[in-house]
């Protein structure tokens, strides 16, 4: 039997991804669960799994590549007796080996060999003419697509998208210029869509929000010849770096404001070293960053428009009732942002043992799309890396976003006397669209407040 893998939903929003790394040729042979490729979304890096056990009979797509949510990555037979007819394979790996100029010619060829070694029927060549030249969503509609995801041991299933009657041609046109084809009536015969349709549409969304909004965060300058002045070299974003950079200058557009604070963590330090060991039993570490997941948590809900979003659109303040928190991670593929969900609903040895996790699957690139959505607040701290105070970015479309920096033993003038404290620098960052000076500091008062008195959470929290 030989199953043929596509490239499945990978989360909301998300439409294509780029071919990153390619662990597989033809003729090897991997196991369920096994990585086979790595592909990089607009969230993350993703090492995609191979769905069962089999020798691999044909990789469809090459490191470098946008491929889309239904295309064909890999085939995979999972039959000890049966083999392809050898005329079949040399094809395939004619196909693995040629340069881009000649793929489509290799393509043309094994729907000729395949068709002269396992007849077929007329549907069925007329689908590979049509799109041997890119690998399309699946043929037929309704199929169930199966993918194990990197963070769980079984197999998922998942519905696939209707295909909506275009051409490749014609969906190419609508990726170019960011229209989602799956939202365009055609005005062909069975309601196929032409370039003219996708043209029309594309020009009615223009109007009706601006061509201002649609280019909010994809803004750039005029840049000078660099070259005249000596040697260059250009590299292409990384698709998070990419992201990162439209969101981070669309985020600006929001009136930000910064207040600082700081906290006397002494008594705090000597209790977190004091029961540090009972997080590490349980597999985490009991960090600032843990404990400060639990007090923002607890903040939250006294301050509610700390945990909301802004919907100028209807003119209305979205006030979020579930309580999840961004913690920003420093990997070698960018900034990455792990949510803890409901944190009001658990303990700080459970925050800690899912943050420590959280924060390495990221680091090695095992991080699912569905980890990094749904949080409606963000911690980042640099305190590892140094630093007194920094104005963080509003990660949209939360309005707020605490930045941590590094804790140092200060004077601090107690009863007449200078004594040595430690004390943790805290920078608040807000939309001042709907959020105020005085509320913003007495925000950022409570959550210092409370770590000087944890009981504060008991009473308050």
């Amino acid at each position: 039997m030989v199953t043929e893998f596509r490239l499945p939903e990978l989360g909301e929003d998300i439409a294509t991804g780029d071919v990153i790394n390619v662990y597989v040729s033809v003729g090897d042979r991997v196991s369920k669960d096994q990585p086979i490729m790595e592909i990089e979304t607009d969230k993350a890096a993703i090492e995609v799994p191979a769905p069962v056990s089999g020798v691999i009979t044909g990789v469809h797509v090459n490191e470098g590549e946008t491929i889309n949510i239904g295309q064909l990555l890999v085939t995979i037979d999972e039959s000890e007796e049966e083999k392809e007819a050898p005329e079949v394979k040399e094809a395939i790996q004619e196909v693995v080996e040629v340069s881009a100029e000649e793929k489509i010619e290799a393509k043309k060829k094994i729907a000729v060999v395949k068709t002269e070694a396992e007849p077929k029927g007329k549907d069925e060549t007329e689908i590979e003419e049509k799109e041997y030249e890119e690998e399309a969503a699946s043929k037929e509609e309704g199929k169930v697509v199966e993918f194990a995801r990197s963070s769980q041991a079984g197999v998922e299933k998942e519905a696939p998208r209707k295909l909506v009657p275009a051409s490749p041609s014609v969906r190419r046109l609508a990726r170019e210029i960011g229209v989602d084809i799956n939202q365009i009536v055609g005005s062909g015969a069975g309601g196929r869509i032409s370039e003219e349709d996708v043209k029309n549409y594309a020009s009615k969304e223009i109007s009706k929000t601006g061509p201002e909004e649609i280019q909010v965060g994809k803004a750039d300058i005029s840049l000078p010849d660099f070259t005249k002045w000596g040697e260059i070299e250009r590299k292409p974003m990384s698709k998070v770096r990419r992201l990162t950079a439209e969101r981070m200058t669309s985020a600006w557009q929001a009136p930000h404001v910064t207040q600082h604070d700081k906290a006397d963590i002494t008594e705090l330090e000597k209790t977190r070293k004091l029961f540090g060991r009972k997080a590490e039993d349980a597999g985490g570490k009991l960090t600032m960053t843990a404990i400060l997941i639990k007090v923002v948590g607890s903040a939250l809900k006294i301050f509610p428009q700390f945990n909301a979003s802004v919907d100028m659109t209807n003119s209305e303040v979205i006030y979020k009732k579930y309580y999840n928190i961004a913690v920003a991670v420093d990997t070698d593929r960018g900034l990455l942002a792990p949510i803890i969900k409901n944190v009001d609903k658990k303990n700080l040895i459970g925050i800690s043992s899912e943050l420590t996790q959280l924060s390495e699957k990221a680091r090695n690139k095992k991080i699912t799309v569905e980890e990094l959505q749904g949080g409606t607040f963000t911690i980042s701290n640099l305190g590892g890396l140094g630093g007194t105070y920094f104005t963080p970015v509003i990660y949209a479309p939360d309005v707020a976003l605490l930045g941590v920096s590094r804790s140092n033993i200060e004077p601090v003038f107690i009863n007449d006397n200078f004594e040595p404290r430690l004390m943790l620098p805290l920078s608040l960052s807000y939309d001042h669209r709907i959020i105020d000076g005085a509320d913003a500091v007495r925000f950022l008062r409570w959550i210092v407040e409370a770590l000087e008195e944890p009981f504060k959470l008991v009473l308050e929290g």
